[in-house]
């Protein structure tokens, strides 16, 4: 299947739909359906209907079911990864949209594999208890713009495997992608055990995590969003994953080879053009290495192209979105007034009209903008350090904590610094590496809850005792 007939097969008409633009050039890609809280209505009461039948299919059918579908993902990988780069905006090469198609597949399979057995409470011989897991019900997934279909499948295959049918709602700015995805997926599940809801505002988001059949909700978004998802869900007392906003620090400690570090620190900061929640957005440097871990940070994000990620060779895009665009010219020209620019410092708008440099700023300190507020873009602040005790306290001092990192030749050190600070996930020596088999999520306002591997089953399975 082309590109274009997979949008065929997903896309509202022009006269009904609502303009999707390559985030690249502007260019219309296609139209998204407008939908209503009444469609939200219907979908989840389909769902309902449909998760009976599921449920009773068990392990084993599900299983089989969601490894046919991570087939399908990979058969079309190839135009997913093109639609996703234009909608978008990240290239298909690099860590970007071809990786983050292979990554559905990947955590697709793992959620359907990976065993989640019942356990025994006690048994001494007079008491015997045990623990099992069964479906919620409905689960509501309502995804971001940043990485759509890999955090799209990190909501949707556990909530699947472990019986439940969901209703997804996309991000508005990446819809199309999305559809796609699930039009791949749903070629081999039964009806309506996974279903989109799609619009152009807030309503329908309103709508799914309100609604009082809706079992457990799951978001990736900001802080703000969040809260309002809780307040919303207050009626119906939905069980909640949520995945905010992060700021997270990198503190490098006076023993590291810069050289050594820096790839690693360039790919932790900016991923997916800075565009991702637990990426590196301030690095705490010592004194002794200060000037030469920027140099050699410096040295590598300069060689990295940037540019329409369908060209060959560019491994980073545009700010997906002009609002996104807006934040990450502020808070660089405002740290412009306070620190040094290393690097970049612009809009690269010979590139396009979303395109900013990048930016690496120096001298920044605690309280400046760029560091305190989370800039989502291709803009590193640093800050120097003397006393590794400041750093931690620097680092643990917002009230967010999704990642962390530590980055020294001795990992002993490293893990001693790593265990004070304050975040869901503390790397050493690289960040925002993640595996399926590993849990992850926030603490203090970067939210709660767990995904990935066991703990993310549990996460989306209703927990009953049976005892005697």
């Amino acid at each position: 299947m082309s590109e274009s007939a997979l949008l065929d097969r997903i896309q509202a008409d022009a006269l009904t739909g609502r303009a999707i633009p390559d985030a690249a050039t502007g260019e219309t890609i296609g139209f998204a359906p407008e939908q209503t809280p009444a469609d939200v209505d219907d979908a989840v009461a389909r769902a309902r209907t449909a998760q009976p039948a599921w449920e009773t299919l068990g392990h084993e059918g599900r299983r089989e079911a969601l490894l046919a579908a991570a087939d399908a993902i990979d058969a079309h990988a190839e135009e997913l990864a093109r639609l996703l780069s234009r909608e978008q905006g990240k290239p298909l090469d690099g860590p970007n949209a071809r990786f983050e198609v292979g990554a559905c597949g990947m955590w697709l399979r793992d959620a359907a594999t990976t065993a989640l057995e019942p356990e025994v409470i006690i048994d001494d011989g007079e008491a015997y208890a045990e623990q099992h897991y069964g479906a919620l019900g409905v689960v509501g997934a309502i995804g971001p713009w940043n990485w759509p279909l890999m955090i799209g499948i990190w909501q949707i295959a556990p909530s699947l495997r472990m019986g439940n049918t969901v209703v997804v709602k996309p991000s508005e700015y990446t819809p199309l992608s999305v559809l796609a995805l699930l039009d791949i997926m749903n070629a081999h599940l039964p009806a309506d055990v996974l279903i989109p809801v799609v619009s152009g505002d807030r309503e329908v988001g309103a709508r799914l995590a309100s609604h009082p059949d809706v079992a457990k909700l799951m978001f990736t978004g900001s802080t703000a969003t969040g809260r309002k998802i809780i307040e919303a869900t207050g009626g119906n007392l939905a069980r909640l994953t949520l995945e905010l906003g992060g700021n997270d620090a990198g503190i490098v400690l006076p023993d590291v080879d810069p050289a050594a570090i820096a790839e690693g620190l360039f790919w932790g900061a900016f991923i997916n053009t800075g565009q991702t929640c637990a990426a590196l957005k301030r690095l705490y440097v010592h004194d002794d290495v200060y000037d030469d871990v920027i140099e050699a940070l410096a040295d590598v994000a300069a060689q990295m192209p940037m540019g329409n990620g369908l060209e060959d060779g560019n491994v980073l895009g545009p700010l997906q979105n002009a609002k996104q665009f807006d934040i990450v010219k502020r808070l660089v020209d405002d740290a412009k007034t306070r620190g040094r620019v290393v690097l970049g410092g612009e809009p690269a708008s010979d590139l396009g009209a979303n395109f900013f440099q990048t930016t690496i700023i120096a001298d920044l300190q605690d309280g400046d903008p760029l560091v305190d507020e989370e800039q989502f873009g291709p803009a590193l602040p640093i800050i120097r350090y003397s006393d590794v005790e400041d750093a931690i306290a620097s680092a643990n001092r917002l009230d967010v904590g999704l990642g962390a990192s530590v980055w020294s030749s001795d990992r002993g050190r490293a893990i001693e610094v790593a265990k004070r600070l304050r975040a869901g996930t503390t790397w050493i020596n690289s960040h925002g590496t993640l595996h399926p088999k590993v849990p992850f999520g926030g603490v203090k306002q970067s939210g709660y809850g767990q995904e990935f591997s066991v703990a993310g089953l549990k996460a989306v399975a209703e927990p009953r005792v049976i005892s005697g």
